[in-house]
């Protein structure tokens, strides 16, 4: 049975190898697309990471397909619909790396609230050890607003309580046992924007959720309020985050994640694009502006990317595939 994996990593091979002697393993540099699945039309198993778009084309260029591992706990990447119609089983990694993408929250919260990327260009283009245009805030007393309360977003709470923060949280699944025992309140998410002085969000990209963070309630955000984004991009209309940063209505924004990153990438590489490949050329622009702005902190979606998750998540994989060829499949979507 052949399980072919894409974008993984020479450690990544080697565990794989190890530990799954039942697949004739293949490795595939590339992500995936409709060109390379044809070449490999007798995979059973395929293995794909985020940015990796399956589409029912891919799906049908793969006749014996029966399983994709998706090594990500999001899989909006992934054409759900049409797999089912396939009977192709969908298996994600739920959870990884809960503490570490909380970490890394704070990160680009101090990063913001201290001027350290400020501080660091300012040090790197004049040797300028003025303090004028440095003087930062505490995050202490200060309010946090987290949207939504899964893993990370516990996570993120239990940090800022540690800083002495205040915290508002919201959630379609309110957990008021977690809110009384780590000491804060949920309430709609208008009313959190109105009251906190840094949002962060921790929401699953969803239909519903696209455009969680948009031009009608941005402008309910206190003024001078900051936005920090690790979960996804389209979480966050960006035409209206450009304009609350450019206009004040936002002091600042820290994102590991963009509307259009998966097109920002795919340029990254090609240096050009291909007609038809960027599919908003608006938001496209856009995000480039904000990578550009300089109250504005852009990561390429690092967030989760330290040793202990990236292990994580392979064992986990590994685990899904055993499970799915043992017939007891697991942490399927």
């Amino acid at each position: 049975m052949k399980a072919v994996f894409f974008e993984v990593t020479d450690k990544e091979k080697e565990y794989i190898s190890a530990n799954l002697p039942e697949t004739e393993n293949v490795f595939v540099a590339e992500k995936i697309n409709e060109e390379n699945a044809a070449t490999i039309r007798e995979a059973k198993i395929i293995s794909v990471f985020v940015g990796h778009d399956v589409t029912g084309a891919v799906m049908d260029a793969l006749p014996n397909l029966s399983l994709i591992a998706a090594r990500s706990t999001g899989f909006d990447h992934i054409d759900l619909e049409h797999a089912r119609a396939k009977n192709i089983a969908v298996a994600n990694v739920p959870a990884y790396g809960s503490r570490t993408v909380a970490e890394f929250t704070f990160g680009l919260m101090l990063t913001l609230s201290r001027k350290i990327f400020s501080a660091r260009r300012q040090m790197l283009e004049s040797e300028d050890f003025s303090m004028e245009k440095l003087e930062g805030f505490d995050l202490k007393d200060k309010t946090l607003g987290v949207v939504g309360t899964g893993r990370i977003g516990r996570n993120v709470i239990k940090i800022a309580r540690a800083f002495e923060m205040n915290v508002l949280a919201a959630d379609i699944k309110p957990d008021e046992n977690f809110a009384a025992e780590a000491g804060f309140q949920y309430m709609p998410l208008e009313e959190l924007l109105k009251n906190s002085d840094i949002i962060s969000l921790h929401a699953p990209y969803l239909p519903e959720t696209k455009h969680l963070i948009n031009s009608d309630n941005i402008q309910l955000m206190k003024k001078g309020a900051y936005l920090i984004n690790t979960a996804r991009g389209e979480l966050v209309e960006t035409d209206a985050l450009l304009k609350a940063l450019t206009t004040g209505q936002l002091a600042g924004a820290g994102l590991d994640v963009l509307e259009s990153e998966r097109q920002l990438k795919e340029e990254a590489e090609l240096l050009t694009y291909q007609p038809g490949q960027i599919k908003d050329f608006k938001t496209l622009s856009e995000d480039h502006i904000l990578i550009n702005m300089p109250q504005v902190v852009v990561t390429p979606h690092i967030a989760f990317c330290t040793a202990q998750a990236r292990e994580e998540i392979i064992k986990t994989t590994v685990e899904n595939i055993k499970s799915f060829l043992a017939a007891t499949p697991q942490n399927l979507v």
